[in-house]
């Protein structure tokens, strides 16, 4: 019998533990999930509990962490990215593979000669994003490559938007469907990336106002902005020598010009504690934000003069729509900006009962072919069940799953840290998707004029 801890069992997880429920009996597996509130996790297990059992945990207790992972033969890690590390050395220490949904950290990085060493696998980066996009980009550049073709630009974005559905009257057309810290943080570092052949830097303060439009088939338009770092995916990916390489997220037309007033507004900063009271309005917050030489009527009015918007604009209905403007207190003493924005946003953005979310990806390439350039899109949409067994929790439990069953198959031999940038890894996980799960990605390709950039997505 392989024996399976699971740590953490928060809004990602569903599908997680849906899919090792389903095999369990087939696969010979006793699973162990640990939470720091195992209560929730009985009703889920009740019918299955000759292999699976709930058990309480605390990420911050190193001495339980030493219990339970001898215990198991593979880990799961599906706590927040600060606390892979810990659990990463202790996986190695007792000889145990670790797979997780997060990007590799420096920290876990130089485990891998000591990983490798020790015959553990420590398979990272394997959800949605990171996870998905690797296995679906690797995948379509190997067949340019194997065709003779020559690579000239790779652009990949992904976000968790609301279903069309589900949108509603909310300006945003957003709301959360993973960690809300997050979302507030997005972007607080340089983009880096490149094109035409040339280095771009894009700051934090201007990094929403820079975004692409693009098109998916059936689903409307989006916008992209740019990740933190494009540049550390050119090895991996295997794309040392092309002219263009980008890496972005996924909004709806007008989140990222609403989001840049916010930015703009310094409510995204959680680098100083304003010594606030709870009691503070959001109101009160802004007023504080603002010149004293900007004296329109209201408080509405003078942030838009301040951020010279047109107040009949859509950027200052979407703030309003968030009560910023209002006498709603702000609800948290001694916070940061963006913790103040946090809790504000959990609320207004909080999914109900009814929603369904919606996951979109799209790659777009552009390569060389017995001289003639060819432009080529993978697109991926996934569609939620309700505000549980989300369309987020599928895509990035459901690779994490998929990549435990290799490794408890012995299928995935691969040792050290890895990411499923290796066909091994990802040919199995995308065929199981496709054909159990219906989760595949549209291609579409066509030929460009010569001499013509392209416009790809429009």
């Amino acid at each position: 019998m392989t024996r399976i801890l699971l740590l953490g069992a928060g809004r990602s997880a569903s599908s997680l533990i849906q899919y090792l429920l389903r095999h369990a009996a087939t696969e010979s597996w006793y699973l162990t999930v640990a939470d720091v509130q195992s209560a929730h996790l009985v009703p889920v297990l009740a019918a299955h509990t000759e292999y699976a059992r709930a058990v309480p945990f605390d990420v911050h207790d190193e001495a339980r962490l030493e219990e339970l992972v001898p215990q198991a033969d593979i880990v799961i890690s599906m706590l927040p990215a600060l606390f892979h590390a810990p659990v990463a050395r202790a996986c190695v220490r007792h000889r145990r593979h670790l797979v997780t949904a997060s990007y590799v950290s420096e920290e876990i990085r130089a485990l891998h000669a000591e990983a490798e060493a020790a015959g553990v696998t420590v398979l990272m980066e394997c959800g949605l994003d990171p996870g998905l996009d690797h296995m679906s980009a690797m995948r379509v550049l190997a067949d340019i490559r194997r065709r003779g073709g020559q690579l000239t630009s790779f652009k990949s974005y992904c976000g968790g938007l609301l279903a069309p559905e589900s949108e509603g009257d909310n300006p945003w057309k957003y709301k959360f469907t993973w960690n809300p810290r997050n979302v507030v943080l997005a972007g607080q570092s340089t983009a880096k990336f490149l094109e035409a052949g040339r280095l771009r830097f894009i700051p934090y303060q201007q990094l929403f106002a820079r975004t692409e439009l693009l098109t998916v088939p059936g689903f409307g338009k989006f916008e992209g902005y740019a990740n933190r770092d494009s540049l550390s995916y050119l090895a991996p990916y295997g794309l040392g020598a092309i002219p263009t390489m980008l890496r972005g997220t996924l909004r709806r037309p007008g989140y990222c010009a609403a989001w840049h007033a916010l930015v703009r507004l310094g409510l995204t900063d959680d680098t100083v504690h304003l010594a606030n009271p709870a009691t503070l309005t959001w109101r009160e917050i802004l007023e504080a934000y603002l010149p004293a030489t900007i004296t329109a009527a209201d408080t509405f009015s003078r942030v838009a003069a301040y951020l010279q918007l047109d107040p009949q604009g859509p950027e200052m209905q979407r703030l309003a729509w968030l009560e910023l403007f209002s006498d709603r207190p702000v609800g948290l003493p001694d916070a940061t900006p963006a913790q103040l924005l946090e809790k504000l946003l959990t609320e207004k953005w909080a999914l109900q009962p009814h929603d369904k979310d919606m996951i979109v990806m799209q790659h777009q390439f552009e390569y060389e072919l017995n001289g003639q350039l060819y432009a080529q899109t993978s697109s991926l949409v996934v569609l939620g069940d309700d505000a549980v067994h989300t369309a987020m929790a599928k895509t990035v439990g459901l690779p994490v799953g998929m990549a435990v069953r290799q490794l408890a198959q012995g299928q995935l031999t691969r040792r050290g840290v890895v990411i499923p940038t290796l066909p091994e890894v990802y040919e199995p996980i995308l065929a199981e998707l496709e054909q159990e799960y219906g989760i595949r990605f549209v291609e579409e390709e066509h030929a460009l004029p010569t001499g013509e950039a392209a416009e790809i997505g429009e």
